[in-house]
């Protein structure tokens, strides 16, 4: 139980089909470097842990200050409910390259109820490879651009949100797999927790079902920091984590205000160029193995009908 919901902390997510190599995001409107990486201020963040109405427990985020431009992130969580436990840490190290967060190491142990386990990923860009081990199996993968894990990509969405680039999505290595993850703006709300009453942004995970969602709001004054994240699963709230203190090392600059207008627009069409693409290959697998039966079938019967032939003739001239 705490697994499958802890595992989601440190990103809301969820896995859909591996993206294919994306182009560079879009950028709407240029925003200065400061403004774009104000994630990256130093600063700290605790929460509180719900199931439901009950509290399990806290979590925590620390980005430390650097001079280096070599980035360490840290994520800390302990839940438990009755003879349950659950504590996890995660440690992400990252440099920066062009205004994007490149990652180097990233390590995730989990320990408490149940089967304790350890989660190690190193990005070899010189050899092409990515190293992975998860519950003590290894595996290789082939190294991507554009790459991410589960919590500095965090930072990355956050900096993507600011920077106007567009659409949501990563490629993200867990669990020794490389799979995609796909999120949309859903509209402003104001959201009252410990930490205080924040202006913020919706977001929600694109899922496939509606059987499962996640929602998670951000403040823009507070660089996009999380405000708020709700899991459900069959209409029911599950995972609930709220803020309930924050620092930054310093002042912010302020962070320009979306469109949300556009913002819904610009989705729409991303999903409907998607669905088209989708749509388009089933059609062309479809068409493919339909054509191949056919061939058999005309072969022995030594005749085509008109439907056949219109099709062939479609084929030619495709």
């Amino acid at each position: 139980m705490f697994g499958s919901f802890l595992s989601q902390i440190a990103f809301a997510q969820t896995s859909i089909d591996v993206l294919p190599e994306q182009p560079a995001k879009q950028t709407m409107q240029a925003v200065s470097p400061d403004i774009a990486l104000a994630p990256l201020t130093p600063h700290t963040a605790d929460y509180k842990v719900y199931y439901g109405s009950i509290e399990l427990g806290d979590a925590k985020y620390r980005l430390p200050a650097t001079d280096s431009g070599y980035y360490q992130y840290f994520f800390n969580s302990r839940v438990s409910l009755l003879m349950l436990s659950d504590e996890r840490s995660l440690q992400s190290d990252f440099t920066i390259e062009n205004g994007t967060l490149v990652p180097f190491r990233f390590v995730h142990q989990r320990s408490g109820t149940g089967s304790e386990y350890s989660e190690q990923t190193s990005f070899a860009k010189h050899q092409n490879l990515i190293h992975t081990i998860y519950k003590k199996e290894a595996l290789k993968l082939d190294y991507q651009d554009l790459i991410y894990e589960p919590l500095m990509v965090q930072l990355q969405f956050r900096m993507d949100v600011i920077a106007n680039k567009r659409p949501l999505e990563y490629k993200m290595v867990k669990e020794k797999e490389i799979d995609g993850y796909e999120f949309k703006i859903v509209g402003n709300e104001t959201i009252t927790v410990d930490g205080g009453t924040f202006e913020t942004v919706k977001f929600e995970v694109v899922r496939n079902s509606k059987k499962r969602q996640t929602f998670f709001w951000m403040a823009p004054d507070l660089a996009y920091l999380p405000i708020r994240l709700s899991h459900y699963s069959k209409g029911s709230k599950q995972l609930d984590l709220q803020l309930a203190k924050y620092q930054y090392d310093k002042p912010l600059p302020v962070i320009p205000k979306l469109d949300l207008v556009f913002e819904q627009r610009i989705f729409e069409q991303h999903m409907a160029q998607k669905t088209l693409l989708d749509i388009n290959s089933k059609e062309d697998e479809t068409t493919d193995k339909e054509t191949d039966e056919k061939v058999e079938i005309n072969i022995a019967n030594d005749e085509l009908s008109a439907a056949e032939i219109e099709r062939i003739k479609q084929l030619v001239k495709d």
